[in-house]
């Protein structure tokens, strides 16, 4: 007897219909044919049993399934798990705590280089450098309690005990934050993971790799912790309340708890600064500071006397040192620009520039409140010693020949000498100014500190026989010639704070403005390592080099 053929005897039950080019067959009858495909091929062990249509239809469907990859799995779960956290973080993380008068929200946010922002709404931010994690800490000051704020304005003794309360609801606030973000972190990766996946196994790994990940950023943060940030920070808003906000840069360095006590100093000028509705505080100048505004390369710009004016108020400035380039050509024509200098509030400290010529040099010896300081002579302003250099070279279109690095190393051996004459009359200098950082290298180890300009870009370093040079950028943001590029230039200054009775520099705020077009401030402060807290006393000068300093060009 012939055996029947399951395949003939499915198609003689169900109609036949014809497919045409277009069309495409059903997932039913895919898989039928998959059964019957499948049991023809069947192994010869069950060739001898007859198959009839129910078993063929009853078959098991088998399908073929590819190769798991586990990165791609394993990325996107790490994606989910950030995701997640950062929506747990942005959602639930932020905790509302009470920090002395202030009421503070502190929240957790993801970080490419860590930190901690301090939000003083409407005087701006503060910006520390407190850590390096993946994580930064945000800081909005909401606002102050009326009653706490004026019974501290009108108790003044009140302030003595408010550094262990600020320490203690700051701990009590940073505790109840980490558990706060844990939970959120945890939450957040969950619920996307839940989500995402629709498995609660791999929803919860979900949210315990989004713990662990929080955890090491924790740990990387207490790892890398700094407590002297609050010592340098970077202050973005209104400039006039950065200095009241700030401090007052001997009781600084002077002040050894940083956490307490520099915290509690913040707090009580934020409060006094939000209990004057209709002016900010003045800045309240120390008998034993001297204030010095090192400008330089104003290169014509009107808009700088303003600035300078307006900074010698705000910050009671005691002398004004420019570092050269106040010109532009150099021109008799433009020595009517020269004239505000008289009117800024404070004496004037100048060297000449290479955009500075001999002509500009002469208008200004005859204004008066300026002292022009050139071939290493010196001069004592506001209990400073001042000695200078002016610049070798005129070249305001480079039109001239030049003579390179030599002629300013030249200069500034002439200047390290005039130093050094001063120091055997028993005048020792202070402050030695030029225009060009090569001239101003030439005077390591004849004094503690040099100024210079030229290079429209701030910067301070250590030289080899310790003398600091401190470079200032453009108080000019470059000039009219700004306007020739893209991007505007910031307008640069700095304030140096000296130390009355020792005369040494104690610490330093870079100021910077938006250039032409721009509104922002900033002011960052700095204080010398041999300052800072913990750090053994000073030596009582530079290291003088074993040879007279002398040109090293050709």
């Amino acid at each position: 007897m012939a055996r029947r053929d399951p395949a003939a005897d499915l198609n003689r039950r169900r109609p036949f219909t014809r497919e045409t080019r277009g069309t495409q067959e059903t997932r039913e009858t895919r898989g039928i044919r998959h059964r019957i495909r499948t049991a023809v091929r069947a192994p010869s062990a069950t060739a001898s049993a007859p198959l009839t249509t129910r078993d063929l239809l009853t078959a098991p469907l088998t399908t073929l399934t590819p190769e798991p990859r586990p990165w791609p799995r394993a990325l996107g779960l790490v994606a989910v798990v950030l995701a997640g956290a950062w929506l747990g973080l942005l959602c639930v993380g932020a905790t509302r705590v009470p920090v002395g008068p202030m009421n503070t929200t502190m929240a957790l946010r993801p970080s490419l280089t860590g930190g901690t922002r301090i939000n003083v709404s409407p005087l701006g931010s503060l910006e520390l450098r407190s850590h390096t994690a993946p994580v930064s800490l945000d800081v909005n000051v909401d606002r102050l309690d009326p009653e706490r704020s004026q019974a501290l304005v009108d108790h003044p003794e009140r302030i003595s005990g408010l550094q262990d309360e600020v320490a203690h609801d700051v701990e009590h606030g940073a505790l109840d934050l980490a558990v706060r973000s844990c939970a959120a972190v945890v939450f957040g990766a969950t619920a996307l993971g839940l989500v995402v996946y629709r498995r609660p196994r791999r929803a919860l790994a979900a949210g315990g790799l989004a713990l662990t990940l929080l955890t090491a950023s924790g740990a990387t943060a207490y790892a890398t912790w700094n407590p002297e940030s609050v010592l340098e920070p970077r202050f973005s808003g209104l400039l006039s309340s950065a200095p009241s906000l700030v401090g007052d840069a001997r009781s600084i360095v002077t002040e050894f708890d940083v956490y307490q006590r520099e915290l509690a100093r913040l707090v009580t000028n934020v409060t006094k600064l939000y209990d004057v509705t209709s002016t900010l505080p003045a800045y309240q100048p120390d008998p034993t500071t001297v204030r010095v505004l090192h400008v330089s390369d104003i290169h014509l710009n009107p808009a700088s006397w303003k600035i300078i004016a307006s900074l010698v108020r705000q910050y009671q400035v005691d002398v004004i040192v420019d570092s050269g380039d106040t010109m532009d050509h150099g021109t008799a024509a433009e020595n009517a620009f020269l004239d505000p200098v008289e009117n800024l509030g404070a004496p004037y400290v100048w060297v000449r520039g290479n955009h500075d010529s001999p002509a500009t040099q002469r208008y200004l010896e005859h204004l008066k409140n300026v002292h022009v300081l050139d071939d290493g002579r010196a001069v004592t302003v506001a209990g400073l010693r001042f000695a200078g250099m002016g610049d070798p070279q005129f070249t305001p279109d480079r039109s001239s020949p030049v003579g390179g690095d030599a002629s300013e190393e030249l200069a500034g051996a002439r200047l390290a000498s005039a130093l050094r004459d001063e120091r055997t009359r028993g005048t020792p200098v202070d402050v030695a100014i030029a225009h060009e950082p090569v001239a101003a290298r030439e005077t390591d180890g004849t004094v503690l500190l040099v100024l210079c300009g030229h290079l429209h870009q701030e910067g301070t370093e250590i030289l080899k026989f310790g003398t600091r040079l401190r470079r200032e950028g453009s108080t000019g943001g470059g000039g009219l010639r700004a306007l020739e590029g893209g991007r505007p230039a910031p307008i640069e200054a700095s304030l140096l704070y000296f130390d009355r009775d020792s005369r040494r520099l104690q610490a330093w705020d870079e100021i910077r403005l938006g250039g032409l077009g721009l509104t922002t401030a900033e002011v960052s402060r700095h204080l010398p390592k041999e300052n800072q807290p913990g750090a053994a006393p000073p030596a009582t000068g530079p290291a003088s080099p074993s040879a007279p300093s002398s040109p090293t060009g050709p």
